[in-house]
């Protein structure tokens, strides 16, 4: 069903990666982006303007008090997620919000309670799970393209050289490389697997105490994903399923892939097709609209990415950060 009304959107957080949804959004037919926030007027004045926005406001709860606007984006730190989220859905508000949802799993049951007691539209923005390449390789493994799936791995790494005081190495806002990037990794083995019997987990730290190099088996009945994730050097981010009868890579980066690959037989590398499938912008455009046919169809969760999926991932998220011994000063 195609969306047929137009669906006002806010966005708070306005950093880069908003600032690459705000112009994914203007791709979305029937999307418009209605009003901005910052925590300071200037900054909401200027995004607003590059981005054409309607209102800009110096707060957040300005936004979440606008009639006007259907649904909020919330694209600000980790720790923040659940707090925003949850005033946001009290003031009425649908909400879209970055992965991780939260930081761990007593806080997504709350996010989740709040949208079940207000009765609105909640989902967590974790892209991958619409990016058409990824989306394809994850139904591609469970319908037995290349038999039975039993070996996944997935990385995601990349060199940062950034202060001690930078957000990624800063534990009060929930930094580290496990929430930043590694939720992505063990997203693909859960698409994949389902919830791990067994998971072990170790990890390598910054001075801050924030996570620089983390890495977890994930022990499943039908097989093992192995996941790594690190701010300390690249990795070729290829994630590979491997099957009984063949295996598929999705491209790098994967997360965000263009394209990927299916070689059939086990010893083989010559029986290989090649498939392309570009996104839309920079590939936010497939959440957002779930999103708008979510809320257009009236519904409080995306049955593509439900409530219990997010939860699930983050308990998964939580007994690896267990196991490591990575906690945040505010849990």
């Amino acid at each position: 069903m195609l969306v047929t009304k137009t669906i006002n959107w806010g966005i708070i957080g306005l950093g880069s990666i908003a600032n690459s949804f705000a112009k994914d959004l203007a791709l979305v037919p029937n999307a418009h982006l209605k009003g901005v926030a910052s925590r300071t007027k200037k900054k909401a004045k200027e995004f607003a303007k590059e981005h054409h926005a309607e209102k800009a406001y110096g707060s957040y709860e300005k936004l979440f008090k606008d009639a006007s606007i259907d649904i909020i984006y919330i694209a600000t730190p980790h720790d923040s997620h659940a707090a925003l989220s949850i005033a946001a859905m009290k003031a009425g508000k649908a909400v879209l919000c970055e992965k991780p949802l939260a930081v761990n799993a007593k806080q997504v049951k709350k996010m989740i309670k709040t949208a079940k007691k207000q009765k609105v539209f909640m989902m967590e923005a974790f892209w991958s799970k619409f990016n058409p390449s990824v989306k394809q390789c994850i139904d591609l493994a469970k319908s037995g393209r290349i038999g039975e799936v039993n070996y996944v791995n997935a990385d995601f790494c990349f060199y940062k050289d950034a202060p001690a005081e930078s957000r990624m190495f800063n534990l009060d806002l929930a930094g580290g490389s496990l929430l930043d990037v590694g939720v992505y990794p063990v997203f693909l083995a859960y698409s994949i697997f389902g919830k791990p019997e067994k998971i072990l987990a170790t990890a390598r730290f910054h001075e801050t105490g924030a996570d620089i190099q983390t890495a977890a088996i994930l022990k499943y009945k039908q097989g093992i994903a192995n996941v790594f994730c690190g701010f300390v050097s690249e990795s070729d981010t290829v994630a590979k399923i491997y099957g009984t009868k063949g295996r598929i890579y999705i491209d790098s980066r994967w997360h965000e892939a263009q394209s990927y690959r299916i070689v059939d037989g086990p010893n083989s590398n010559h029986n290989q097709e090649i498939v392309v499938k570009p996104t839309r912008g920079k590939g936010f455009f497939y959440e957002i609209q779930e999103c708008m046919q979510c809320l257009q169809e009236g519904k409080l969760e995306s049955e593509e990415w439900s409530h219990k999926n997010s939860l699930e991932l983050m308990k998964i998220v939580d007994e690896i950060r267990e196991q490591c011994g990575l906690k945040y000063p505010f849990e």
